[in-house]
Order: C-alpha cells, then structure tokens, then sequence
C-alpha cells in the first residue's frame, strides 16, 4: 500500500507530457535527437532535467558544468517549491504564448523561461546566504538571455515573459502570481535611493513591451500596463494604464490580463 502511494505521489502529468512532445519531435527531427535525449529523455524528473539545462547553459571557464548542476540539484532537492513554480511558468507559456505549440519549447528555446528558473536558483542562493554565488548566477543569464533580476527580487509562480530582451528587475521588486511581462520591461528605481526603492507588480498583472515601472509603488492586481508606458504612481487594480508618464485609461477589460494577454485599449478591440 505504502508503495502504490508512493507512485501516486510521484506522478506528474506536466513532465510526462513533456516527455512525450519530446519522443515525438525526435521523430519528427531525427537531428534533433542529441539535444532532445540530452535535455529531456536522459532524465526521470523534470528537475533533473532542469538541473541539466541550467547548468549547460550557464557554465563557462569560470564555473563548471558539473558545479552548476550540483548547486541546481541541490537547489530542488531543499526547495520543491522551486519545481512547482517551474512547472507553473512552464504551462503559463504554453497557455498564453500563441507561439508555444508545446510544453517541451519552453525547455528547450525560450530564453525568458530559461531565465527565469535560472533567477530561481540565484534567488534560493541568496536566501541561504551565498550571496556571490548568486551574484554570479545574476551574471551568467544577464550575459547569455539578456535578462538582469537581481537575486533579491521576489517573483511568483505561473510567470511568463515573452521574449525576454532586456529584461531587468531590481533588488526590492515583488511580482505577484500569474503575471505577464514582454521584452524591455523595466521594474527599476528612480534614483540612488536604499532600501526599499523598486515597484510591487500584483497578481495577475500584464505589462506590455518596453515599459517602465519606476520606485517604490503598488500596481494593483489584474491591471494592465500598455507598451512603452512609464509609470511612477500606484495604480489601481482592474484598470488600464498608458503614457509618459502613465494615466489610467480604463479599466482592465478582463478578470485576468496577463492570461488573456489582450493589450488593446478599451474601445478598440
């Protein structure tokens, strides 16, 4: 009995999908075969497999593949935590990205997916305290994705970032559950200001490309930020934001805009 629970427990349909997609892009794509076996059916768990990528595509001359895979694994096995948010981003790209056919792309090709479970490990660094290890994991995906989030940050679960192009997150910032950004988005400071200085994204919020969310403010849950806004006050929940600076134009339009992903005014669609 204790044993039939076990594999119960273990269970994972996400994963399973996952390998599934990957069996048959290899038969699709026979070449594809070394990078598919090497990131995906060489490993039981999706952990592994993420501890694999992680690793092979941080690694350089200043830290080795087999260390970075180490801390990884190390990372997952002390945190689960960690796997449940991975498999949450994992599904909300696939959801929300009409460019994702399958759960395998994120694993293999998206670079905002990368990174952000890359982030995760440099944040699970920096709560224990290894604060240049984490610094280093910040370098590395700011070097190879082009995605800068200061390990302090805290960020949700069910996060998508799409396309993920200069990306950066500073220290103080928090974002929420199921929220949605695009490339060149900002969540920065406004100054050389300390301590508590970067905004606070709620759950369920879209922030379109380029946009800057600048100091210490609240963006209320299930908002919308339009691309190439800067927004330097608190914005309210349920409502639509555009401008330099930003102004509320609307309300949000939806119960939930980063799922939706509808970044049209109000009036317009």
């Amino acid at each position: 009995m204790a044993e039939t629970c076990r594999k119960v427990a273990s269970v994972d349909p996400v994963w399973d999908r996952i390998r599934d997609e990957a069996e048959e892009a290899i038969r699709n794509e026979p070449l594809m075969g070394g990078l598919v076996h090497a990131c995906i059916l060489h490993h039981k768990t999706l952990a592994n497999a993420l501890s694999y990528r992680f690793a092979a595509k941080l690694y350089s001359n200043e830290m080795s593949m087999v260390i970075l895979r180490e801390i990884a694994a190390e990372a997952y096995a002390d945190a689960p935590e960690l796997i449940d948010a991975a498999r949450a981003d994992v599904v909300a790209v696939y959801e929300r990205d009409p460019a994702c056919y399958r759960l395998l792309q994120p694993i293999l090709f998206f670079k905002g997916y990368q990174a952000i479970q890359a982030y995760r490990i440099g944040h699970w660094l920096w709560t224990r305290g290894k604060v240049d290890l984490a610094y280093f994991i910040q370098m590395r995906v700011s070097e190879i994705f082009g995605v800068d989030i200061h390990p302090a940050a805290r960020i949700g679960k069910g996060v998508m970032i799409d396309h993920a192009h200069s990306i950066v997150i500073g220290e103080t910032a928090v974002v929420g559950d199921n929220v949605s950004m695009l490339h060149s988005v900002t969540l920065g400071g406004t100054g050389k200001e300390k301590e508590d200085r970067h905004p606070k994204i709620g759950d369920g919020v879209l922030i379109g490309a380029g946009a800057k969310v600048l100091g210490n403010i609240r963006i209320g849950e299930c908002s919308r930020i339009a691309a190439g806004s800067v927004v330097l006050k608190d914005v309210p929940p349920f409502t639509t934001v555009a401008g330099i600076p930003a102004r509320i134009v609307g309300e949000s339009g939806c119960e939930q805009p980063s799922v939706s992903m509808n970044q049209m005014f109000p009036g317009q669609e």
